[in-house]
């Protein structure tokens, strides 16, 4: 009787032994790379020019988010404050503090400070932070406790499964528009209740196709 199958057929079982483990230990690796803070950038936590401290700011001292973000509202992005906003309490505050003299010099030569951006997305998504804000989304749901936090990090991994996880079921991130900022803010008992009757009156819809965020 002829034979039916070429004699390289009995590497097949050694082909398989060796590859499906191997391509089965690649896969694993794939999925863990891309979901690990090496590609989410969680726990980035970048040196700025002039040491700034949002929990003495935004916690000890309480300064509302807007003051230095003032364009968190009404514009896509929230905006580094001008320096400006610095000198409105520091011509007196620290005034003489060698810390400070960046800020100083920015202030006398007219430059803005180069401040190192935290949380970076990609070139090709769309984000607006004001519909987030005039949603209700609060600053902790991206932000983690800015008020907690000596040197920012980048808290959440704000990955595309992320972000639809939220705009599926965006319930457990709204709060009160007033409550935006409050990063103390604790959801009451009756909060899922609250948010899905908020959702149906103000017929918030979240995206979830391509369009919404890749333009």
């Amino acid at each position: 009787m002829a034979q039916i199958f070429s004699e390289r057929i009995n590497r097949l079982p050694l082909f398989l032994g060796v590859g499906a483990p191997l391509g089965l230990v690649g896969a694993i690796a794939f999925v863990w790379y891309f979901f690990s803070p090496w590609y989410t950038d969680v726990g980035y936590q970048p040196t700025q020019p002039v040491p700034y401290s949002h929990r003495l700011h935004a916690g000890d001292m309480e300064i509302n988010c807007r003051y230095c973000h003032a364009m968190a509202e009404i514009s896509p992005a929230a905006g580094v404050p001008p320096t400006q906003s610095c000198m409105n309490c520091h011509t007196l505050a620290m005034k003489d503090s060698p810390r400070l003299q960046p800020i100083r010099d920015s202030a006398a030569d007219g430059l803005p400070m180069r401040w190192v951006r935290v949380h970076e997305l990609a070139d090709y998504v769309y984000f607006e932070h004001a519909s987030h804000v005039r949603a209700g989304v609060g600053c902790v749901s991206c932000h983690g406790r800015i008020d907690q936090m000596d040197v920012v990090r980048e808290e959440k991994p704000l990955s595309m499964s992320w972000c639809l996880d939220c705009h599926r079921d965006p319930a457990p991130n709204l709060r009160p528009v007033d409550q935006v900022t409050n990063m103390r803010w604790v959801p009451p008992p009756n909060h899922p209740e609250w948010a899905l009757r908020t959702i149906q009156e103000r017929g918030i819809q979240p995206p979830v196709d391509c369009s919404g965020c890749h333009r």
